[in-house]
């Protein structure tokens, strides 16, 4: 994470430490995607709606020989798929709260700010470089999954503002029987 923050300005890295720590909640009763953004939310999940695979950018394949088994045919043929996505260009077809996430991913190569993912199970050249986009698109659905609250349910809001209402509540009567006490010990101090 701290690869993260030396790209970004020291506000931007605060925010994204925050959020990239979505287990730990510092207000106490309140629902999990209340903390975000609407606006920001609400585009991520039109953008997982509108998701395909089609219409993630291409990014650029370079073709090498693979290793491991396969005999001859490994070793003439250039079928190993290298493909690079830069950060910038996957960030303009992403959500914003998505973007900064990028770079936490595991395909994230640092020297060139890329995503870079390699694939040669296959023979062929075509279905290596397929099966590269499939790991990107799973990928950003990971992403997409850690990073982006589900909906919260309008029993659960119901449920958290009861709960904010009943500790306010409790608080208050609590204050109430402190001042209390303090104000019957100065007074019976002076009677005697």
């Amino acid at each position: 994470m701290m690869r993260i923050a030396s790209y970004l300005s020291s506000s931007q890295a605060a925010k994204y430490l925050d959020r990239s720590l979505g287990a730990v909640r510092t207000v106490r009763y309140q629902a999990y995607d209340s903390g975000f953004d609407q606006d920001d939310l609400a585009e991520a999940r039109k953008w997982r709606v509108s998701f395909d695979e089609k219409a993630l950018p291409k990014g650029q394949t370079t073709y090498s020989r693979s290793s491991g088994p396969g005999g001859q045919h490994v070793n003439k043929t250039e079928s190993k798929a290298t493909t690079v996505w830069s950060v910038d260009e996957l960030s303009r077809s992403l959500p914003k709260l998505m973007r900064l996430a990028l770079r936490t991913s595991r395909y994230y190569a640092r020297g060139n700010d890329s995503i870079t993912i390699q694939a040669q199970t296959q023979r062929s050249r075509s279905a290596n470089n397929e099966e590269n986009h499939q790991k990107l698109f799973e990928e950003l659905q990971k992403i997409y999954k850690k990073h982006v609250p589900e909906t919260t349910s309008t029993d659960k809001v119901k449920k958290y503002e009861a709960l904010e209402k009943s500790f306010h509540s409790n608080r208050m009567k609590l204050k109430k029987q402190q001042g209390s006490k303090k104000a019957f010990r100065k007074g019976k101090g002076r009677d005697e």
